[in-house]
């Protein structure tokens, strides 16, 4: 039996001065990181990701978002991949307050990220913003 690939979206919301970018904290899971979530049979890639802000970030895109990689993502399994977007043009309809999925959620600034931010969060960072080589995986 043949599996199909998994497919997931994650954002780099960064704010309009560019310094700050949006980060989330699960209850199920440790460290910091971008908002995301798996792409549902029948979705798009945009369809997710719109979904997956306003969920995750009261977060509604005003402009398109960037499609900076698709990432391999081993950890998870042998077929499931994480499509990156990069955001710069959006609205926050209001604080996102903490629930039963996200305990916390906010704005940091990038030299000043909390201190679980996680691995991968920290190499899309500098692949994306300071240009380092980027990987195939996540």
């Amino acid at each position: 039996i043949r599996r199909p690939m998994t497919l997931g979206v994650r954002a780099l919301v960064l704010d309009e001065t560019g310094n700050r970018i949006f980060l989330i904290r699960h209850t199920y899971v440790p460290g910091w990181q971008m908002p995301g979530g798996g792409v549902e049979t029948g979705e798009t890639l945009r369809e997710a990701l719109d979904k997956e802000l306003m969920e995750e970030g009261n977060i509604r895109l005003t402009g398109t978002p960037h499609l900076f990689h698709v990432y391999f993502n081993r950890r998870m399994s042998r077929r499931d991949h994480v499509a990156l977007f990069v955001c710069k043009a959006f609205e926050q309809t209001a604080p996102r307050l903490p629930d039963h999925e996200i305990a916390e959620s906010g704005f940091f600034l990038l030299d000043a990220l909390p201190a679980a931010t996680t691995r991968a969060t920290r190499a899309r960072l500098a692949e994306v913003l300071d240009g380092k080589p980027v990987s195939d995986d996540w």
